[in-house]
């Protein structure tokens, strides 16, 4: 996990992108390009993408656009080390001139989405169905106000593994047959899942906060392996 957050973090730097001229799909190659340097094979391709102020919606900036500043970024990369599969999203703000920090709607989105996982991670109880733990992570996430969509799957020696499944992005109601199995103690699992979001600063605009981190069950608990992303990464 540490290769992988520090992949993502060199691509979310001002090394990799040059605000006014990297396009989201140059960050991708630069991205599969690293991979290849560190001998690393990707077991799907990577993905970032852009939202942007006034363009309401995901897919409403193209990948081919050209990164600018204000804007958020997110990126989905996955690779093989030893024998074992990760799979990692994480989000970055592009700031413009003069710029310091995320506007606050942003860093607050981002919050919203460590709840989620907090929520998700307490109800993943050694012995609950894939489903169960669904049910209660989104009634519990719904009542505290929060828009959640969560999609986790087991990983291991395959990027999507044997073992429940905890809701799908299309199928926020449950999973016949795949979310019906218990979840086990020493397992691990991607926790991806995302929150729509009102950013006041971007006048109500709601973004998509989507994050995805490799936990480990281990002695009943969940715990995460290098850590989760609680601060935007910042382009300059």
């Amino acid at each position: 996990m540490q290769v992988a957050h520090g992949v993502i973090s060199e691509a979310f730097s001002s090394r990799v992108i040059h605000p006014g001229i990297t396009t989201a799909e140059d960050v991708v190659w630069w991205i599969r390009q690293r991979f290849v340097d560190l001998g690393l094979k990707p077991w799907f391709q990577p993905s970032v993408s852009i939202q942007r102020r006034g363009a309401v919606g995901l897919g409403a900036v193209p990948s081919q656009a050209i990164i600018m500043p204000g804007d958020l970024l997110h990126c989905d990369v996955g690779f093989g080390y030893l024998r074992l599969q990760t799979d990692t999203q994480q989000n970055a703000y592009v700031l413009h001139r003069g710029e310091e920090d995320a506007p606050q709607g942003l860093k607050e989105a981002l919050k919203a989405g460590n709840r989620l996982q907090d929520i998700v991670r307490e109800q993943m109880q050694v012995g609950r169905t894939g489903n169960e733990i669904l049910k209660s992570s989104r009634e519990i996430a719904i009542g505290e106000g929060l828009k959640p969509c969560i999609y986790n799957h087991p990983i291991g020696y395959h990027g999507h593994g044997a073992g429940t499944t905890i809701g799908l992005f299309d199928m926020q109601e449950g999973v016949p047959g795949r979310g019906d199995y218990p979840l086990y103690d020493s397992t691990c699992h991607a926790l991806e899942l995302n929150v729509k979001y009102p950013v006041t600063d971007w006048d109500g605009q709601e973004v998509t906060m989507a994050l995805e981190q490799t936990i480990l069950i281990r002695d009943g608990k969940a715990w995460f392996l290098d850590g989760r992303q609680e601060r935007l990464h910042l382009i300059r």
